[in-house]
């Protein structure tokens, strides 16, 4: 079942919406940088190009289709400028669990921003859409977005060593997870 009523969440800080064409330039921006690319999925540079068609196909996207990421927009409250990005995916096989990741520009990293976005995140897939479990994954060396996951209250459930191959590595993989009854 999709959301297609989904269009923005809004925090005291931030603003997680749909993306828009004027995202292009700052999306691309943040992700060349080759410290935000370092665990991500997409390598740096990332071409204004690419990043074009994926903020096209991404304003248009329906949310919560199983098996299908739909990448939200951060932007500050007040002047609606590009912070950063979250996302979320519905298991194909259960769509009742989901999968989130979020990316923060360097700017505006260590202002708590991850922690808001995911917070806010996760309220909207356990409360409005009625969610049983939402996890995620991260690199071990990627200590920031373990204390983010942490401090949202995800247990971690794992550490896989040596399970991704990634940017011409093994890299391992902490697993994290929250309940919906454990939210809130």
């Amino acid at each position: 079942m999709t959301d297609d009523s989904f269009t923005q969440l809004s925090t005291p800080r931030l603003c997680l919406r749909r993306f828009r064409e004027g995202d292009a330039e700052a999306l691309a921006s943040y992700r060349s940088d080759p410290a935000v690319a370092r665990y991500q999925g997409w390598d740096a540079p990332y071409p204004l190009e690419q990043a074009s068609r994926f903020v096209s196909e991404m304003a248009t996207e329906p949310a919560d289709v199983p098996g299908e990421w739909l990448q939200i927009a951060v932007t500050l409250a007040g002047d609606h400028a590009l912070v950063g990005d979250c996302a979320f995916v519905p298991h194909a096989l259960d769509p009742r669990t989901v999968e989130i990741g979020f990316t923060i520009a360097p700017d505006h990293q260590g202002r708590g921003y991850a922690r808001e976005v995911v917070s806010s995140l996760l309220r909207y897939l356990f409360e409005q859409l009625g969610k049983h479990r939402a996890t995620a994954s991260c690199d071990p060396r990627n200590v920031p977005s373990v204390k983010v996951l942490e401090a949202v209250g995800m247990r971690r459930e794992g550490h896989m060593v040596e399970s991704t191959w990634a940017k011409g590595e093994w890299a391992d993989d902490l697993l994290f997870a929250i309940l919906r009854r454990e939210w809130g």
